[in-house]
């Protein structure tokens, strides 16, 4: 039977390169941050932004990504109204591809950032959090060319929430090898069947 794998972490903490690691050892792999995106082109979400935004917010018929995130990150209503046109089709998303899964699927893996916000965590045999140190997430929120992590997190529990309530934490404040290998063990124990 499929282990069906819930994965979050602070901003900059790595999940996306947790994600990869789980890929590259086997595991099928979903990131609900990129079907939110790609959701973004379909034509009625693509109808509703242009409805309450105006023709601005999909120049040349394809939606401009920054300006939607100029607004959302802007105005908190905004952003609500953002996610209850997008979070119902990522869910659905999500159930279809975990459908989807062949009986020789062994782990699934789903990137979640806001997993234990939006008390999603019921939705998964097992969690992860992927954590790291504040200044190290603050670096690489830099090179990305982004705002460090001042301001970033205020819709976020903090790192010790997540840990806490994950049934699994991977520290990533080494190098990708480490982390790879602390991927690998616990892919190594949800095949075997432990549980957190």
């Amino acid at each position: 039977m499929t282990r069906f794998v819930g994965l979050t972490g602070g901003i900059g903490a790595g999940k996306s390169e947790a994600l990869a690691a789980f890929e590259r050892l086997g595991a099928a792999t979903l990131s609900t941050d990129r079907v939110a995106h790609d959701i973004l082109d379909d034509e009625r979400v693509k109808g509703a932004l242009i409805e309450r935004w105006g023709e601005q917010i999909a120049p040349n018929g394809s939606v401009d990504r920054d300006k939607v995130g100029e607004i959302v990150f802007a105005d908190r209503d905004e952003l609500t109204w953002l996610e209850s046109v997008t979070h119902p089709r990522v869910g659905a998303h999500v159930a279809e591809w975990r459908q989807s899964l062949g009986p020789d699927v062994e782990v699934a893996v789903v990137e979640v950032p806001l997993l234990f916000e939006a008390a999603m965590e019921d939705a998964f045999d097992e969690t992860v959090a992927v954590v790291a140190d504040d200044d190290l997430r603050d670096a690489r929120l830099r090179e990305r060319g982004q705002a460090g992590l001042e301001g970033r997190e205020g819709r976020q529990l903090d790192q010790a929430e997540k840990e806490r309530r994950a049934d699994h934490v991977i520290r990533n404040d080494a190098s990708l090898e480490e982390l790879g290998s602390q991927v690998r063990a616990l892919i190594d124990r949800l095949r075997s069947g432990e549980s957190g």
